[in-house]
């Protein structure tokens, strides 16, 4: 039996990338795994918008995927963010337990999109201890700028879905995040602190293409803006 990799993936440019790192490290990623923690919920552990374009995604990479549905996940009863983020992860846990009791499966780690966040990172390499199984976080505690630019000499196309911070309106929603849109987000992140790959969740995003993947994902949607921030809503995604 092979080792098994599983990546965990939203379908965002930080999953997708530790998805492709890990394809071009030679290990054998076998299933992709998606949590939906619902749409308009305050998730701290997990990217939120869009989240059921993963499947399209993964029928373009050729894995199997695994998604969870947590429900609800009870945040009245967590007394801080730490607690949230805690119960968050149990659902995620659980469908990696499964896992490693699947007979055909011999589940040796987790891939993560992390790149600064020690609130995810510790808590999901706590798990991968409890589980007995390794963590590869290719971005973790890497240059921005230089990721920025891997991803895009990779060839990955990627769009913005979600924006949520000082200096990015309404133009930004279904924006494709190139090289122009790199340098404006450099000037954006010294006038106003935003993330040049929104790590702080002053974006949100979706690779609609890369080397990883077999066919691009066509995207139809309507934006919905609020004054100070938005989203947009996709009413239509097929393979090209």
């Amino acid at each position: 039996m092979t080792d098994d990799w599983v990546s965990l993936f939203s379908g965002g440019k930080d999953s997708s990338w530790a998805l492709y790192r890990a394809l071009e490290e030679g290990l054998n990623v076998t299933r992709l795994l998606t949590v939906h923690p619902g749409e308009g919920s305050d998730s701290y552990m997990y990217h939120v918008p869009e989240t059921r374009l993963a499947a399209l995604a993964a029928e373009s990479i050729g894995i199997e995927l695994v998604e969870v549905d947590p429900g609800e996940i009870d945040a009245a009863s967590a007394t801080d963010s730490a607690a949230q983020g805690d119960a968050e992860l149990e659902p995620l846990e659980a469908a990696l337990r499964d896992l490693a009791e699947d007979p055909d499966l011999d589940l040796v780690g987790v891939t993560a999109g992390a790149i600064e966040s020690e609130f995810q990172t510790s808590r999901i390499r706590a798990m991968c201890d409890r589980l007995g199984i390794d963590l590869f976080a290719p971005l973790w505690q890497r240059d921005p700028e230089e990721l920025a630019e891997a991803m895009l000499d990779a060839g990955f196309e990627i769009t913005i879905l979600q924006v949520a911070a000082h200096g990015l309106d309404e133009s930004w929603l279904g924006r494709t995040l190139d090289a122009s849109a790199i340098e404006e987000l450099r000037d954006l992140n010294e006038q106003y602190g935003v993330h040049l790959l929104g790590e702080g969740g002053e974006f949100e995003t979706f690779v609609t293409n890369g080397p990883h993947m077999s066919r691009p994902i066509e995207l139809a949607y309507e934006t919905e803006w609020d004054g100070t921030r938005g989203r947009i809503r996709v009413t239509d995604a097929r393979l090209g």
